[in-house]
């Protein structure tokens, strides 16, 4: 749901109730992933998608069924080669969804909240009695939070725990708690979505490629700092696209700077003054991908320097050079293309190879993400 918030927020604000149906768990080759969400107002006005297309006429009566009578819904959709007349979904996979009507509550303060920018995690019952269906909490990065799940103060606690772990990690996934807040009485599924800031792409290298790339990192969802030490190159009429641009040394800038588990540093520089400090950092951050550009020749050079820096093997072989994936790219707009089929192959466990000669499915099932009751968060 948290995707499409900035404009379930604004129907919010326009006080129109609504209902929305969320994916919140997937088997096989499910088209869409955790949190997919689909939304239906009063008027009929629909926005977002749960499945691409395979099942988006029956939730979209679903969700106008909630709407009219309040009572949350779940429901599975998969592949049925019985029934040649069943709505399912052709990929042979299957998606839950819950529905439920917003009408104010903490569903809309998470809403508001997400669309603003700021790290909460909406906790949802997504399987239990049907009096609970649906009960949500609102839970902040310090453990605090809104809302009740209706069975205790004790069941609240353990709720907002498992939020937390997962708001920690950035990750949409399930939980199962007791009714009572322990691990005994009747389970309780909780669905968690995390509204954390976008990931970070820092470009190093203000050239032409990075401008094709600053565009594609966008388009992905990143927040996209360029950084170069000469101003002449890194001005904004040159990366219109960019979120920040950085006049720096970039070994420097990235030492100064936040980075995450999620952050991707693209290193288009190509100059040994400022590769060599820059990746000598980098190889040792707990970052997502690290890339740098070059032909083969220049990776061998630029590898040989770094162990003269006192690079180890174990970081060495962190580096994506020569970056991207090898797809005949020519211009910097292919370039840029490779680069990001890289990263999302690398981030997903994708092998890179093209789909029809591939022997697994086309759609990867998503990594587990359900935190067991109890634990920290988990690391990265």
């Amino acid at each position: 749901m948290l995707e499409i918030a900035e404009e379930l927020h604004r129907w919010a604000g326009q006080g129109r109730p609504f209902a929305v149906a969320t994916v919140v768990e997937v088997g096989g080759s499910a088209p869409r992933q955790l949190g997919a969400a689909l939304a239906v107002d009063g008027a009929g006005t629909a926005i977002g998608s749960v499945s691409g297309g395979c099942v988006e006429g029956v939730v979209y009566e679903l969700c106008r069924q909630v709407l009219d009578d309040g009572r949350p819904v779940r429901e599975r959709f998969g592949y049925h080669p019985e029934d040649a007349f069943a709505v399912g979904l052709t990929c042979g996979g299957s998606l839950d969804v819950l529905v439920t009507r917003v009408a104010g509550g903490v569903v809309a303060e998470g809403l508001a909240a997400a669309a603003a920018g700021r790290p909460v995690a909406l906790a949802r019952i997504s399987d239990g009695p049907a009096g609970l269906l649906g009960r949500a909490l609102l839970v902040r990065a310090d453990g605090s939070f809104d809302g009740s799940l209706g069975a205790g103060p004790g069941q609240d606690r353990a709720a907002a725990d498992e939020a937390v772990a997962l708001l920690a990690a950035g990750r949409t996934g399930s939980a199962v708690i007791g009714e009572d807040g322990g691990c005994c009485g009747r389970p309780l599924t909780l669905f968690v979505e995390p509204s954390v800031p976008a990931p970070r792409m820092i470009v190093f290298g203000a050239i032409d490629f990075a401008s094709a790339l600053v565009r594609v990192g966008r388009f992905l969802g990143y927040r996209v700092t360029v950084c170069d030490a000469r101003p002449v190159f890194a001005t904004p009429a040159r990366f219109p696209d960019a979120d920040e641009i950085v006049v720096e040394w970039p070994h420097r800038y990235l030492a100064a700077t936040e980075v995450d588990a999620r952050t991707v540093l693209c290193v288009l520089t190509h100059d040994h003054k400022f590769d060599v400090p820059l990746l000598a950092l980098a190889l040792t951050l707990p970052v997502a991908y690290v890339g740098a550009m070059g032909s083969r020749r220049t990776h061998r050079d630029r590898a040989r320097r770094l162990r003269e820096a006192g690079v180890g093997e174990a970081e060495l072989s962190r580096l994506r050079s020569p970056i991207g994936l090898d797809l005949g790219a020519r211009t910097p707009q292919e370039t840029a293309l490779s680069i990001a089929a890289e990263i999302v192959a690398d981030r997903h466990g994708g092998s890179g190879v093209p789909l029809s000669a591939a022997a697994h499915p086309a759609i990867h099932p998503p990594p587990r993400a359900s935190v067991p009751s109890s634990a920290g968060p988990p690391p990265g």
